[in-house]
This record gives structure tokens, sequence and C-alpha cells, in this order.
């Protein structure tokens, strides 16, 4: 086992660096813990899975750049919540502490890496918006399939260059400096650049929708003026001022998710703290799966695509229910018919 300096908090458990971040003391804390990630991960795989499904099944849809950043932002909170679950439960729930210091730097890796490319992809969901409420007539010119594609190659890139760095070397126990209360072999430095990176992404995602909504709020002045000139523009400006309201519904409840998590990282830094807070903290990490379960939620009731795209999956799943149920019948008919010829 790997050692290095710990949290002065949890001296007491000198003899095994792991053990110190295991928060949990009561069964009734774990078996909480366990019910909380396995419902939200299971119903956030589905919900995203069905997510992808609708968006790559539809030629018309994944050929959009918007729904290929709201497809991003799907395999991403997919990625994130098996990771997330197999490890939290494993080291929280089951007291596993018997892998060494790069595996679990390799799965602290997969997790941020998931959960930084989720919010990299709303914040270019939030470009696309902003290009395209503030520059209609050049967006298709702008925003090419391309150059979609080529966005994401580099946002998961840079994710995962970021989230791998402590397993580069970027560790409390190759630098010998003081590690993080909350994440073992996390270099408090680290932990407070990584901090920046999200804050920044949050930023630029609350600037772009700012710009997104004033721009809507003026679309909506102008058709109550020229309802009856508008035409085909107000059934894009529409459009436009639906999707941009669904995806400010989902940074709203993004920072409410989000928000103890960071605060109490950011606490960390500056002050020690308790066992009861860092008991807080496990159960607040819970909250970044329900995050990532509701965002399909609310693309299935705000995007008229999807959920047009959504009906007729379900209609063609119950038309072969429905002759998977008729046809023994038919069967049965058919050799009783038989029979008595």
């Amino acid at each position: 086992m790997d050692t290095c300096r710990i949290p002065e908090n949890a001296s007491k458990c000198s003899g095994n660096t792991m053990e110190c971040f295991m928060v949990l003391s009561t069964q009734a804390q774990k078996i909480s813990i366990g019910i909380l990630c396995g419902l939200f991960g299971t119903m956030c795989v589905f919900e995203n899975s069905l997510v992808l499904y609708l968006i790559f099944s539809s030629p018309g849809i994944r050929k959009k750049p918007s729904y290929l950043f709201i497809g991003s932002l799907a395999l991403a909170d997919i990625l994130a919540s098996i990771i997330f679950v197999c490890s939290f439960v494993n080291f929280h729930v089951f007291n596993e502490a018997g892998f060494s210091k790069e595996v679990f730097l390799l799965q602290l890796g997969g997790v941020n890496t998931s959960f930084s490319a989720s919010l990299s992809s709303l914040l270019l969901t939030a470009l696309d918006r902003y290009i395209s409420i503030s520059r209609p007539s050049e967006y298709k010119l702008l925003m090419t399939r391309k150059r979609a594609w080529t966005a994401l190659g580099a946002l998961w890139v840079a994710c995962a260059t970021i989230a791998y760095l402590p397993l580069l070397g970027w560790n409390c126990c190759v630098l010998d400096s003081a590690c993080s209360e909350l994440f073992p072999f996390v270099d408090d430095n680290y932990l407070s650049g990584w901090i920046c990176f999200i804050m920044v992404l949050l930023g630029c995602i609350v600037y772009a929708y700012a710009h997104v909504l004033w721009r809507a709020r003026q679309h909506v002045a102008y058709m109550e003026k020229h309802q009856a000139q508008v035409g085909k523009q107000s059934t894009r400006m529409r459009m436009d001022v639906t999707l941009a309201k669904t995806l400010v519904m989902v940074l709203a409840i993004l920072t409410l998710c989000w928000s103890p998590v960071l605060g109490l990282m950011i606490y960390s830094i500056f002050a020690r703290l308790s066992e009861r807070l860092r008991k807080v903290f496990a159960f607040c990490s819970t909250l970044c799966l329900l995050n990532s379960m509701v965002n399909p939620i609310i693309y299935a009731l705000r995007s008229k695509e999807l959920f047009s795209s959504l009906r007729r999956v379900c209609s063609h799943f119950r038309r072969k229910l429905k002759a998977s149920e008729e046809s023994p019948e038919a069967e049965s008919t058919h050799k009783s018919s038989m029979i008595e010829t």
C-alpha cells in the first residue's frame, strides 16, 4: 500500500491511509448510500441510453449539431454513472481498500473525466444556442457537423488530460505534499486547479445563457408585435426560445446538484473538515447522479423532436408486442382447424 501525508484531522487512521476516507460508520448510512447509488445509477443509465438511441436512430435528428452535443452529454452521464457507482459503492459501502494508488487514481480519473465532459458538453450546447440566436443567418455555415465533431473530440481529450494528471504524477505521494481531506492521494493544489476549471466552465455557460435569454426575450417581443408577418422565421424563433428554456432548466438543476459538492471542496482547501461534514460530502456526491438522471427527463418533456421519436419507438414496440401476442392465438386456431379437417 502506498503511503503519503494524510489529513491532519484523520491522524487516528495513520495505519492505513485509505481507511481514513471511509467515513460511513453505520450500517444504515451504507445501506442508504447503496440504495441511492443503485436507484440513481440504474435510472441514469437507462434514460441516457434511451436518449442516445433516439438521437442516433433518427437520421434527421443525429445530423443536427445541437443533438450531437446532447448525445455527448448523455454518453458522459452514462459513463459517469457506471464508473461512479461501481467505485463509490465499492469504497464506501464494501470498504474495499485492497487496490493500489494507481488503480484508485485511474477510477477517480474516469469519474472526473465523465463529469467534466458532461459539464463541457452542456457548455458546447450553450454556445450552439448562443450562435443560433445571435447569428441565425450564419448558423449553418458556422456550426457544421465537422466542426461539431472536432469540438467534441477536443472537449473529451482536454477533460481526460486534466482528470488524469494525478495518475501521471500530480499527486501528494509523488510530490510529498499535503493530501486532500476528501480524496485519497489527491494533492490540494490539483484539487484547487480542478475546481477553478469547473468554475470557468460554469461561468462561460452562465454568460452564454444570459445572452441567449436576452435574445430570446427580444424574439418573443418581436413575434408578439409581428405575428402575422413572420411566417417560417416565427417557427424557428419559437424553437430557439423553447430549447433555450429547456437548457436553462438543465443548467439550474446542474447548479443545484453540484453546488453542495463544490462548496465543500472549496471549504476543504481553506479549513479542516469535521467527520460530520465529510459524511455530508459523501451523501452530496450522489446529487451528481441525480443531475445526470434528471437531464434526459427534461429533454423528453421539452424537445418536440425527441418526444416525437420516443412516441414512434413506443408505437413500434407496441405493434411488435401485439403481433407476438396474436401470433400464438393464430397458430392455435390454425392447428385446431387442421385437427377438425
